[in-house]
């Protein structure tokens, strides 16, 4: 099985390689520079399915042989067909009495769809503590947030060099890229229309990925956690009957009729899947308000298609816009708050303060609320991630 997933053990090329060289779109992805690749590292890479973790991993991997005496020097497993985490620690178990017949003194490991396997920071806990991987680069991918049953802190002061890697959707910016080196809005808006039907997902541009399959997916994953996809379903169709509008756990309980609890639970499972991103509410005083109603925002198109179709339920054009605004500070920020009182401002991020309008401009806005129309959107996401010091 090892060597079928490393057929460049054996001087064979990789099948996704050349998947990717034959694909009509496609992108080097940037995230893969930012890995650490000094030992000893543990990465973590997370985003949701199908976004191009794999791939990345595989084009970082053929760049890596290209400097590797020993093509053994590079391990690759899909930890999709094991069951638990003593199967892991098998599989690592087999490669590192290898890696020490070859005479390998430092290795690059990766394991990808690890969360798939029951207890998997199990085995690499315990190979760390022995020090079996302290000459190596480890690099663990997951569709399912780490941060679930809180993974991260198992590792705490275990990670070396390591650092946190999210993959998400490509931006807007990144689309148009495709498609065009510079920025003219009138083939932004041609651009931007596309985007809202495909989303940032490069596999289902390609024609490699089917909107009901994004569900799929979802289901699967609530079933490995022994979720009920029914409830999914329903809490989900709550959300988008309220959206764009702020909302509270309990109005998602009442709705579908279950407790509070239970409604925070999904969502925040939804969140870590990366389905949706929580909106709190930022006070005039500056001060953040966990218990105060939140936005709930659905974070690419094509995903905000495939739930809509799940749920039997229809989003308009504004809500898209606002939630893609909103994406797109938090991904540049790394926060995104809104606010409401005798006005709202749809999104707040690191002193930027914007309301989207799908209709023209219109008034009544502090000076420091920037007003957006339909037609500014595209304009403002291709620019919003090479924001720099201020704000014109």
């Amino acid at each position: 099985m090892m060597e079928l997933q490393n057929p460049w053990w054996l001087g064979e090329p990789d099948r996704d390689w050349e998947a990717f060289e034959k694909l009509t779109y496609r992108i080097w992805p940037d995230w893969i520079e930012n890995l650490s690749l000094r030992p000893f590292s543990l990465n973590f890479v997370i985003g949701p399915r199908r976004v191009g973790k794999t791939l990345g991993i595989k084009l970082l991997i053929r760049k890596l042989l290209e400097n590797e005496k020993s093509p053994y020097a590079i391990f690759y497993f899909s930890c999709d067909v094991l069951e638990s985490y003593r199967d892991l620690l098998e599989v690592l178990n087999d490669y590192l009495k290898s890696k020490k017949k070859r005479k390998i003194k430092r290795a690059f490991i990766f394991l990808d769809e690890v969360t798939l396997v029951e207890s998997w920071w199990r085995a690499l806990k315990f190979l760390i503590d022995r020090g079996e991987l302290r000459n190596d680069v480890v690099t663990v991918t997951g569709s399912i947030s780490l941060t679930i049953r809180r993974h991260f802190e198992t590792f705490g002061g275990r990670r070396g060099n390591g650092r946190t890697i999210r993959v998400t959707p490509l931006s807007f910016r990144e689309y148009y890229g495709l498609f065009y080196k510079e920025f003219f809005p009138l083939k932004a808006e041609e651009v931007f229309e596309d985007y809202l039907e495909t989303g940032g997902y490069l596999a289902y541009l390609n024609g490699d990925l089917k909107v009901e399959e994004i569900v799929g997916f979802l289901k699967a994953d609530l079933k490995a956690l022994d979720r009920s996809t029914d409830l999914a379903r329903d809490i989900m169709g709550a959300i988008l009957d309220k959206a764009p509008s702020p909302v509270s756990f309990n109005s998602i309980a009442k709705a579908v009729g279950i407790s509070p609890h239970t409604a925070r639970d999904y969502v925040e499972l939804f969140e870590a899947f990366h389905i949706l991103l929580q909106v709190l509410y930022l006070g005039g005083d500056g001060k953040v308000y966990p218990r105060k109603e939140r936005k709930i925002i659905l974070r690419d198109p094509l995903i905000a298609k495939a739930i809509g179709m799940w749920t039997r339920r229809t989003l308009s054009i504004d809500v898209l816009y606002e939630w893609l605004v909103q994406e797109h500070l938090y991904r540049k920020f790394d926060e995104i708050f809104y606010y409401r009182n005798s006005y709202e401002v749809d999104a707040i991020a690191n002193g930027i303060k914007v309301e989207v309008k799908s209709g023209e401009r219109r008034g009544g806005y502090p000076k420091d609320v920037r007003v957006l129309s339909g037609r500014d959107v595209p304009d403002f996401l291709y620019n919003i991630l090479s924001y720099k010091d201020s704000w014109d």
